[in-house]
C-alpha cells in the first residue's frame, strides 16, 4: 500500500473536512477501474476493472487484493440490496444482475419491450426494493470495455425495475448519456449523471415516477462521473481533478485531489466514514470526518426486492 499526499479543501462553511491528509493507494496496474462497493459483512471493496474484464476484491482486515471473478461480464457499477446481496451492471451482457449468497447469478433485467439494453452502468437500490439503472452505450461502442454492437433501442435511458413484478420500465428518457445515479438519504431525491452534458441533474421521487430533473450542478474540471451521497444530503461526485463535494443545491462545497482521473466513490468502513474513489489505474481511500449514507437493508430489512424473478 502506497501512501500519497493530497489536498482536502473546503469552501464553504457548510463542509468542514478534516481527517487524512493522505491518500492510501490499495491496487494499482489496472486499466480503467470502476464500479466500488463495500461489503459490511465480510468487510470488503469490491471494484471492476473493465477492459480486463475481472472484478477485484480489497480484503480491509488484511489489505491484501486478489481477483474476486474473472471474466465478469465487463462488470460496472454496483450496489447492495437490502439483503446485503450484490447488484452489478454488466456491460458486455447487457443486464442487471444480483449475486445471490450462495454465489448463484440472479438476471434482474436485460431488456426492455423485448429489447437488449445498450450496457448498464450504474445502479442504485430503493428501499421499497426498486432497482435503478443507467443505460450509456459505453459497453457496445467498442469491445474495449465490452462487446461492439449497435443499439437496439436507439437510445440512452434510465430504467426502474419493479421489486414484484420484475417489469422494467423508462423512469427518465431526456438524457444523452446517464452515467452515474444515487438517492438522498431520505429517497426522496435521485440525482443523475449526464456525462455528455457534463451536469447532475435533481429528480422529486414519487414511489416509481420522477418529477423535475432540473441541472444541480455542472462540472467546470474535466466530467462528472460516479455520485455518492453522504448522511447529510451531500452530493460526492467524480470529477477530472479528483472529488468534489457539493450542497444539494449545487454550491461546490470541497474537493479532494486525486493523482488520476476520479471514475466513482463509495463510502465504507465500520462507520462508514471511509471514502473509496476509483480513478483510472488504481483505487484510493480516505479516512475522514464525513459519514456516508446508510446502505438500504437498514431502511427495510425485509425488502420485497427477494421477489426480483430471474
Amino acid at each position: 500500500m502506497d501512501v500519497i499526499p493530497t489536498t482536502v479543501e473546503s469552501f464553504d462553511d457548510r463542509l468542514l473536512l478534516f481527517g487524512d491528509d493522505l491518500l492510501e493507494r490499495l491496487a494499482t496496474g489496472c486499466k480503467w477501474t470502476e464500479g466500488p462497493a463495500y461489503v459490511p459483512a465480510g468487510r470488503y471493496l469490491l471494484f471492476s476493472d473493465i477492459p480486463n474484464d475481472r472484478v477485484l476484491r480489497w480484503d480491509e482486515t488484511t489489505g491484501h487484493v486478489g481477483v474476486f471473478r474473472s471474466p465478469a461480464g465487463y462488470a460496472n457499477g454496483r450496489t447492495l440490496d437490502a439483503q446485503g446481496r450484490v447488484v452489478t451492471c454488466e456491460q458486455g451482457e447487457r443486464r442487471v444482475v444480483r449475486t445471490e449468497h450462495d454465489g448463484s447469478t440472479t438476471v434482474i433485467a436485460d431488456r426492455f419491450d423485448g429489447k437488449r439494453f445498450n450496457s448498464p452502468n450504474d445502479v442504485v437500490v430503493a428501499a421499497d426494493g426498486g432497482v435503478w439503472f443507467t443505460d450509456p452505450p459505453y459497453g457496445i461502442l467498442s469491445d474495449y470495455e465490452g462487446v461492439r454492437a449497435e443499439s437496439e433501442i436507439g437510445a440512452c435511458h434510465v430504467y426502474r425495475a419493479d421489486p414484484v413484478t420484475g417489469a422494467v420500465e423508462v423512469v427518465a428518457d431526456d438524457f444523452v448519456r446517464p452515467n452515474g445515479l444515487a438517492f438522498s438519504p431520505d429517497g426522496t431525491r435521485l440525482y443523475v449523471v449526464d456525462t455528455r452534458r457534463n451536469h447532475i441533474r435533481g429528480f422529486d421521487v414519487d414511489g416509481a415516477r420522477l418529477h423535475g430533473g432540473d441541472e444541480v450542478a455542472r462540472c467546470t474540471n474535466g466530467q462528472f462521473d460516479g455520485i455518492r451521497l453522504d448522511e447529510e444530503g451531500r452530493i460526492w461526485a467524480a470529477a477530472g481533478d479528483g472529488v468534489h463535494c457539493l450542497h444539494p443545491d449545487g454550491t461546490l462545497l470541497g474537493r479532494i485531489g486525486v493523482p488520476e482521473v476520479v471514475s466513482n466513490v463509495c463510502f465504507g468502513g465500520p462507520k462508514r466514514n471511509r471514502l473509496f474513489i476509483t480513478a483510472t489505474t488504481s483505487v484510493y481511500t480516505l479516512l475522514f470526518n464525513v459519514n456516508g449514507t446508510r446502505p438500504p437493508y437498514s431502511v427495510a430489512q425485509e425488502s420485497p426486492g427477494a421477489n426480483l424473478p430471474a
